[in-house]
């Protein structure tokens, strides 16, 4: 992460007042915010993270189901099918704010250059300061998985 990624704003502040737990995380991905897009889009069908642990062994998948835009108020993602969490707000080809199990988060792609994208991802939360550093832990290893999963997808398809 840079500064300018921890610094510039996110969807996600809007929706939680005096977070405890703020998290960044960032890929580069090499291919443009077109082919990234959808991908962040698909999060709302699995969690492209450890499938073994968050999907309950079912594999997210790994071709674009050519889903309608996100809106907000629909499920934010699916685990093993089940629809999970909320979206809060969407810029569709920007960004995709969602909440789950008390935690926002937010995915914002950045234009680098016309065939490079970065994959940004904030998560806040308020909740003691135990349990929020127990999720941050948790989540590094977690959301560090995911973007890059969309990353090597988004990039395939990009080619």
């Amino acid at each position: 992460m840079t500064d300018d990624d921890v610094s510039r704003p996110y969807p996600c502040d809007d929706f939680v007042a005096a977070p405890t737990l703020q998290a960044w995380r960032g890929v580069r991905v090499d291919a443009p915010t077109t082919a990234v897009w959808p991908w962040v889009a698909q999060v709302r069908l699995a969690p492209y993270s450890y499938d073994w642990i968050d999907n309950l062994g079912r594999r997210s998948p790994r071709r674009l189901a050519g889903l309608p835009e996100p809106t907000a108020g629909e499920p934010f993602t699916a685990v093993a099918g089940r629809a999970q969490g909320r979206i809060l707000s969407v810029a569709p080809g920007q960004q995709l704010t969602g909440e789950i199990m008390g935690a926002v988060m937010s995915y914002l792609l950045v234009p680098v250059e016309d065939h490079l994208t970065r994959l940004l991802l904030k998560v806040v939360m308020r909740t003691n300061r135990l349990v929020a550093l127990g999720l941050c832990v948790g989540d590094l290893v977690m959301a560090r998985r995911q973007l890059l999963n969309l990353k090597r997808l988004a990039e395939r398809d990009g080619e």
